[in-house]
């Protein structure tokens, strides 16, 4: 058996520092390794999304949104986070040289949460090449590369790999968290000690490894999610259907309890009645114990379209009643604005 040596914190930091240097020094050095870090840093790139204001993200997620994203072609493709470019009219890619090059929308993905967009001409850089996000493990060391922030580049260690549910109907069965946490997070790359793309960044979170104590960190997307999808998202601008019923009703956990906090005006939810402290108990009398409980019951059972009965607990004018309540979800991606032409 061939036991593979396991890249030290060093070894990061290493690659760290040869990342931070422009990429004529570390040529002008004869450094192989600094020519790679040069190659590296010049596939991440700034994304500027333009947002029109009657967008139905708009009022959340602002109308002009920026981050970084990936290289991951030589025809101008890059990988981002999904909410960057979300119902975006048109999108701005700067690179390491600071040219600006308009870009399309190619893709976005709601149940990984990936974006994708194209540079109207291709960025001239070396595309960044996918690693294998399965093979992450706790401890491990990585490299959290973005372009933009007071420190674009930095060590991070893996701290966790569980599941994380998002108010937004949102699930990922084995999510990245990472700490410390990167400030500059949308989108950004992150690399194994190989230089490879294990994931894109999502979220900063309180509690990275998820024992119940603060501990700030971020959430990536692990690139695995990407790879049975990537074609369908190039050709189709999303991944082939059935698809999965969207509801309207963000909620949050609270001791194992589904608490609705926000429905979408005039969403499923909304015109079914269901209003912000309903407890979702079960759906088609099947309980539930937690958002990702809800959402795997939600979507094993029912597609978008179909009439969905919500167990529902909610307080009326003198206690607590138990309702069922059938709710006609829907594909969300009819009701976002999404314009994915280039």
């Amino acid at each position: 058996m061939t036991l593979r040596r396991a890249p030290t914190l060093l070894t990061m930091l290493i690659l760290a520092a040869a990342l931070m240097l422009p990429r004529s020094v570390a040529a002008q050095s004869g450094d192989r390794a600094g020519d790679r870090a040069g190659e590296l840093l010049n596939a991440i790139v700034n994304v500027k999304a333009e947002v029109p204001a009657e967008a139905r993200t708009a009022r959340f997620l602002g109308t002009e949104r920026q981050g970084s994203g990936g290289v991951v072609d030589g025809n101008g493709l890059v990988l981002t986070i999904g909410y960057l470019i979300l119902e975006a009219s048109g999108a701005v890619v700067t690179g390491a040289d600071g040219s600006q090059i308009p870009a399309g929308i190619v893709a976005y993905d709601h149940e990984t949460g990936f974006g994708l967009i194209k540079a109207r001409r291709p960025l001239g850089v070396e595309p960044i090449r996918f690693g294998r996000s399965a093979e992450l493990n706790v401890r491990d060391q990585v490299l959290i590369v973005s372009r933009g922030g007071a420190q674009p580049i930095s060590t991070a260690q893996v701290v966790s790999r569980r599941a994380f549910a998002g108010a937004w109907e949102y699930l990922l069965e084995k999510a990245i968290f990472t700490s410390p946490p990167h400030a500059f997070h949308s989108g950004a790359a992150l690399l194994g000690p190989d230089g490879r793309l294990l994931g894109i960044g999502s979220l900063f979170v309180g509690d990275s490894s998820g024992l119940g104590h603060p501990l700030p960190g971020n959430m990536f997307v692990p690139i695995d999610e990407l790879k049975p999808v990537f074609a369908d998202l190039l050709s189709k601008g999303r991944r082939a259907g059935p698809y999965r019923p969207w509801i309207g009703a963000n909620t949050q956990e609270f001791h194992s309890r589904v608490i609705v906090s926000r429905v979408s005006p005039g969403g499923p939810a909304a015109r079914a009645g269901i209003e912000p402290g309903d407890m979702i108990l079960g759906v088609g009398g099947i309980p539930v114990s937690g958002q990702a409980d809800y959402f795997r019951k939600l979507w094993n059972s029912w597609e978008a379209g179909d009439m969905v009965p919500l167990n529902v607990l909610r307080r009326g004018a003198a206690s607590l009643t138990s309702e069922e309540i059938d709710v006609r979800s829907m594909d969300r991606y009819d009701w976002l604005r999404l314009d994915n032409s280039l």
